[in-house]
């Protein structure tokens, strides 16, 4: 009769382990082969999880398959054990975390990057990253946590650890006030929607978008691609311009400083008609008028509407380049001219 209690008791049950390990991934590869293709879903959570699936299997498989056998009656076992077991709750929070990530993953997917123009987008999207991201860190405090105490010695000390936990509570908040306070602010920013992912913004003096929100920093993706990091109690605690806050059609305004020659009537009718024509006007609003008429020269304020903000930058600069190409063809006597008027006697001589 086949003893289990000996070493080839040991092998075998570590082969059955990895048999039914290998058995699991051809099933997982007929469901993928199979119904994946008319579920993408479930295509997408094979791929994902899958692998962190097969390999908490196999560490649970061998560690059960080595605590019947053979190895449990040996001095060094228990040691080993607590190997096994600070695996397998590792490989078991990397196993959970991904099904979190993925189920997030979904959630955030049904907000379309394309629908972002719309505020209440973004902050669902913007709320679900931070999310993502505090169920993760909680899924690795909990791992270490049981790590930690699977330690007879941490276990001993878990009673004056909390008795002085007071005292350490008071020294670690002094010692890591401002990255609390950071904790805290990027919570807040997210969950009273002051910002989110993709909004507008001008901080520093520089124009970009929010790229990354997280527990202690966010990141502004600048318009020629360089990247601003500052901490969450920034925008906690100084002014800055959002331009997408309710919606991010925006108006932009073009100057020009012609000469007093210039014939209004028809640079405005050019103007109309250029911006009706182009794509990227919204069709809300375009106008022009003098805001100016000092110095010798004449300011012209152009004021174009548009779907965001890249909309409106381009168009502003393409109404500024036809403006400035329309007057030098028609109208150069309205090009900028500065008047010297010299007096009589001097034009005598």
């Amino acid at each position: 009769m086949f003893e289990w209690t000996n070493w080839w008791g040991t092998v075998a049950a570590v082969a059955l382990a990895l048999i039914a390990n290998v058995v699991l991934a051809l099933i997982t590869w007929i469901v993928n082969a199979t119904a994946g293709k008319r579920t993408p879903w479930l295509r997408d959570i094979i791929v994902s999880v899958s692998p962190r699936a097969h390999l908490l299997i196999l560490v649970i498989g061998v560690w059960t398959a080595a605590g019947f056998t053979a190895p449990a009656e040996y001095t060094w076992w228990p040691a080993l054990s607590r190997v096994f077991l600070i695996v397998a709750v590792l490989v078991g929070a990397w196993f959970v975390s991904g099904l979190a990530s993925f189920g997030f993953g979904r959630m955030i997917a049904r907000y379309s990057v394309e629908q972002d123009s719309v505020p209440e987008i973004r902050r669902m999207r913007t709320q679900l990253k931070l999310v993502r991201r505090l169920v993760n860190a909680l899924i690795a405090v909990l791992a270490l946590g049981v790590v930690l105490f699977s330690f007879p010695e941490v276990r001993a000390v878990g009673t004056s650890v909390l008795a002085s936990a007071g005292i350490l509570s008071l020294v670690a908040g002094l010692a890591a006030q401002s990255t609390l306070g950071n904790l805290v602010a990027g919570i807040q920013l997210v969950f009273s929607d002051a910002i989110r992912v993709d909004d507008v913004v001008v901080v520093e003096g520089e124009f970009g978008t929010i790229g990354e929100i997280t527990l202690s920093y966010v990141v502004v993706y600048i318009w020629d691609e360089r990247r601003l990091i500052l901490p969450c109690t920034y925008f906690t605690t100084k002014p800055f311009e959002t331009w997408t806050r309710n919606s991010a059609e925006i108006m932009g305004t073009v100057f020009l400083d012609v000469d007093w020659r210039v014939p209004m009537t028809e640079l405005r009718s050019t103007f109309l008609e250029f911006v009706s024509a182009s794509e990227l006007w919204d069709q809300r609003k375009a106008g022009m008028i003098v805001t100016d008429a000092t110095g010798g020269y004449v300011t012209v304020r152009c004021t174009v509407s548009a779907r965001d903000s890249d909309d409106v930058w381009t168009l502003r600069c393409q109404v500024r380049e036809e403006l400035v190409a329309w007057i030098q063809k028609n109208h150069p006597e309205a090009l900028p001219t500065t008047r010297i008027q010299l007096p009589a006697a001097t034009l005598s001589k």
